[in-house]
């Protein structure tokens, strides 16, 4: 496992908008200066609920990683690939889907909750059932360490751990495990008599900072293999060999971004800004947007907190800003066009930068395509070897 690597990723169903940059992707922005990251487009997942009418995925792919680069995501830091170019994905899904319960799929808590939400689809189907499911094989086949969700994405995460956990335990057992396990011991060096007295001290007494003390070696050593590294992390436990390591969520703070109406941004209330909206088309939304009902006329005093577009203000607006429109709606003293303005020109200006990255790759089209060339060939390279392992473990060979 890598424990600094980072899996993410998002489906291509349309135009990203602003509530996408503020709740994901400005995240990702800043976790590939500390982390190693895969940002996946991810295709298979979007056939999930759009499969009839797939012709938007194949429209959406570069549009959504030109804003992804436009946001700052940087190529040259991050890994960006297509989920479906790196066949281990589906291949790791399909052996997975032949030891997972399926009692474990329909208790995750968003299966139901999509099934209301989206009654207006046919999702009767065991892609949609099994989405979680493809997203534990994004996650396993690049051994990553953290995947960054909200608080409703946990459920998946925990998912995830369990399928690896089981695989694991069913077939992690190779034959001769103690052996080989003492002999890559000895290839840690001094810090090998340190590892195993750790190991006795965790699984005799329990000791929690002991186990993490241990796999701190283990990360560190510079002399284990891959299977010699991951043999280790599985004996430390008295368990079989981690063929699957479990990773943790990264919980990410809930985006505040609002729509245009008050509720979350999103398409399907149709009240997004896009990310790369023009700047005369951000004018007309906003200044259409919503006010306090109680502000009927220009004389009329107002409650920011009943107003849509106190929303954007708290994302937008500094401290003197946001005083300036409770002094002057409160007291009438400013129109809502007035208290509109400031907003209209911070989103502007936040977009400003997204044109300016993103013009290259428009007028270039062919620099996308090899940014995802290159990250599909990076993604593989690291897939292929998890896949292996697993091909080993269940007998099918290389």
């Amino acid at each position: 496992m890598s424990a600094n690597r980072i899996l993410s990723g998002m489906r291509p169903t349309g135009s990203l908008h602003l509530g996408h940059y503020h709740g994901v992707i400005k995240n990702w922005v800043e976790l590939q200066h500390s982390h190693e990251c895969f940002f996946m487009v991810a295709d298979w997942h979007a056939l999930t609920t759009n499969f009839d009418d797939v012709s938007i995925i194949g429209k959406s792919i570069n549009e959504m990683v030109i804003d992804w680069l436009a946001s700052g995501v940087d190529p040259e830091k991050s890994t960006v690939f297509v989920q479906s170019k790196v066949p281990q994905h589906a291949e790791l899904h399909l052996a997975l889907s032949m030891v997972t319960p399926l009692g474990w799929l329909e208790r995750v808590p968003t299966y139901k909750d999509q099934m209301e939400k989206l009654s207006h689809k046919d999702l009767t189907t065991y892609g949609f059932l099994g989405y979680p499911l493809l997203q534990a094989a994004d996650i396993l086949v690049y051994k990553a360490g953290l995947v960054p969700v909200g608080e409703d994405q946990v459920p998946h995460i925990e998912l995830t751990r369990e399928v690896a956990r089981r695989f694991n335990h069913m077939f992690g057992r190779e034959p001769n495990f103690e052996e080989l396990a003492k002999a890559a011991v000895k290839k840690i060096g001094k810090a090998g008599k340190l590892f195993e007295q750790l190991r006795n001290r965790y699984l005799q007494d329990g000791e929690v900072e002991a186990l993490m003390q241990a796999r701190d070696i283990l990360a560190a050593s510079q002399n284990l293999g891959a299977a010699d590294r991951e043999r280790l992390y599985g004996w430390l436990e008295n368990k079989g060999k981690i063929i699957l390591p479990e990773c943790e969520a990264k919980l990410t703070a809930a985006s505040k971004m609002p729509g245009l109406d008050g509720q979350k941004m999103s398409k399907s209330y149709g009240n997004t800004i896009t990310m790369r909206e023009a700047p005369e088309t951000v004018s007309k939304k906003i200044r259409g947007m919503p006010t306090d009902p109680a502000r009927v006329r220009r004389t009329d005093p107002g409650t920011p907190s009943k107003c849509p577009v106190w929303q954007l203000h708290e994302v937008y607006s500094d401290g003197e800003t946001k005083e300036w429109v409770k002094a002057g709606c409160t007291t009438a003293g400013i129109g809502c066009l007035d208290c509109k303005q400031p907003v209209i020109d911070a989103v502007v200006r936040e977009q400003q930068p997204m044109f300016e990255r993103a013009e290259k790759y428009l007028s270039n089209p062919k620099l996308v395509s090899e940014i995802l060339a290159d990250g599909n060939a990076r993604a593989e390279r690291v897939a292929r070897e998890t896949m292996n392992d697993v091909r080993a473990a269940l007998g099918l060979g290389y």
